[in-house]
């Protein structure tokens, strides 16, 4: 090797060296294998946000409560309100980039006194939202799964296989055990956008694509406002995941740079060509009514519909669109796997400090310094969420992981505010702090309201939002533990133990 390639060595060691006394001060010491790059760490939270993944699965939402005005406007108004909550989050990950990520920071901003309490109710709202994402995500592929076979095997209007409830649960075990498996040892969105509206032989008009409001719902609400926000719930549910960047900057390289820049750049670029495959979509859209109706080949599944029909009308054969959703089901694969990937760390970075029932198995990591009981812990409870009463055979339990990843964010977003002892890393806002985290602080309180709204009236124990409690079982549970017991000996981070 010659002198300069010397040089380089000596350099990214240096780098490296840096890095570990870097995390010693915050109290751990270098366990994972540090080698993601900028791109890797971006690529995490990118493939988890995966706008094919969100606006896919809840693209019936949107349409039913807005139509176009809910899609095409909502996207970027929950879009711009993200970008206060991930700068915020951005500033804060270059000043602690640990995998505790959002727990860890609560500690540290809150003081001494309520650290540990404010790192506990952190960090299991946290774990619990995670979970659940895990759960939503690879449940809604089990279902795409199910339309792409009955879509392959004739429609539901040709006779074709429709897969039980059974099926569907057996096929997200599946997945599940695959993703763990995979964890253990992007696709392109620009085509999509471009190619259905291509082959669509009939497209709306620009003005139905951003003038028309559907208040048609057969739910009972006729507020348009009311149903503006419902239809906000795709949206802000795609907007999500990019804290990933956060939870593997003990992995990435630079990470009090390239932590920061995964979160604020996942969300830019989601934002971008996610709307670009929204428009894709909605410029096809002749019948809102018929796209929803479970009467259509696709079941009711709208998104699956539209490429089905697409192709079926432009050629006499709706092949081409069961491979465009295949490609969308890879997406979602990956998402789901990322998913996992992220939440593994967080699991094994809050049992490191023992906030987790028999941490000390949770914490493990193999000889290629991966956290495995931590990443078969998450598929297991995962598996076990997607079972929950009532939620197997239509959307509802994908909200659950909108609303427990808002009251998580919610949780760790207000945290920016205190100020006192805040040493900006790297990457910081400067005098717009303040201000970017009360715009953060009041927009995911907004929508932690608005979310837990009943979607349908009148209600009933069949149509009632189950979203508070699910979310008040989590926050009495965790506040009660706390109380009754880990207040006597969970002390936040180590770093705090160590002072």
């Amino acid at each position: 090797m010659g002198e300069g390639g010397n040089d380089h060595v000596t350099a990214e060691k240096a780098v490296a060296g840096a890095e570990e006394s870097r995390l010693m001060e915050l109290g751990y010491k270098q366990e994972l294998k540090r080698d993601l790059s900028m791109f890797s760490n971006f690529a995490f939270s990118f493939s988890i946000i995966s706008a094919l993944t969100g606006i896919t699965t809840l693209y019936n939402t949107g349409l039913k409560f807005g139509g176009p005005v809910a899609l095409t406007y909502g996207w970027f108004i929950a879009g711009f309100f993200t970008m206060f909550v991930g700068l915020s989050m951005a500033e804060i990950c270059s000043a602690y980039p640990t995998s505790g990520g959002l727990y860890y920071w609560s500690a540290r901003l809150s003081g001494k006194e309520w650290a540990p309490f404010a790192s506990w109710l952190t960090g299991w709202f946290n774990i619990v939202g995670q979970w659940a994402g895990t759960a939503s995500v690879d449940f809604s592929l089990a279902q795409l799964l199910g339309v792409i076979i009955l879509l392959s095997t004739g429609g539901a209007n040709g006779g074709g296989y429709q897969a039980s409830k059974y099926v569907i649960i057996g096929f997200h075990g599946g997945i599940l055990l695959t993703h763990a498996i995979l964890n253990s040892l992007p696709i392109s969105i620009l085509v999509l956008m471009v190619l259905i509206p291509s082959v669509a032989p009939e497209k709306a008009s620009l003005g139905f694509v951003f003038t028309h409001f559907n208040a048609d719902n057969n739910v009972g609400i006729q507020n348009k406002m009311y149903i503006f926000v419902l239809g906000l719930l795709m949206s802000q549910y795609t907007l999500t995941g990019y804290d990933a960047s956060a939870n593997m900057t003990e992995e990435t390289k630079d990470a009090d740079k390239n932590g920061p820049r995964g979160i604020i750049m996942s969300i830019g670029i989601s934002l971008i060509v996610g709307w670009g495959y929204l428009l894709g979509i909605t410029v096809t859209v002749t019948n809102i009514s018929y796209l929803l109706s479970s009467e259509n080949d696709a079941g009711g599944y709208a998104v699956a519909e539209i490429f089905y029909l697409a192709f079926k009308h432009r050629y006499g054969s709706g092949v081409g669109g069961i491979l465009c959703l295949a490609v969308i089901a890879v997406a979602v694969f990956f998402c789901g796997m990322a998913l996992v990937t992220s939440n593994s760390r967080t699991t094994y970075a809050f049992s490191r400090d023992g906030g987790m029932p028999f941490s000390s198995l949770w914490l493990k990591v193999n000889r290629q310094d991966v956290p495995t009981n931590a990443i078969w812990l998450a598929v297991s409870v995962a598996f076990c969420m997607a079972l929950t009463p009532g939620r197997v055979p239509g959307n509802g339990f994908r909200c659950h992981r909108r609303h427990l990843h808002c009251i998580c964010t919610s949780n760790s977003v207000p945290v920016t505010l205190a100020r006192k002892s805040f040493i900006p890393g790297p990457f910081s806002l400067g005098r717009y702090s303040i201000l970017v985290g009360w715009v953060a602080v009041l927009w995911v309180a907004t929508i932690t309201v608005l979310f837990s709204l009943p979607v349908a009236y009148p209600v009933t124990k069949e149509t009632l939002n189950y979203t508070p409690v699910a979310v008040g079982g989590v926050l009495l549970l965790a506040v009660s533990s706390w109380i009754l017991s880990a207040r006597q000996w969970f002390k936040g981070p180590t770093t705090y133990i160590a002072e």
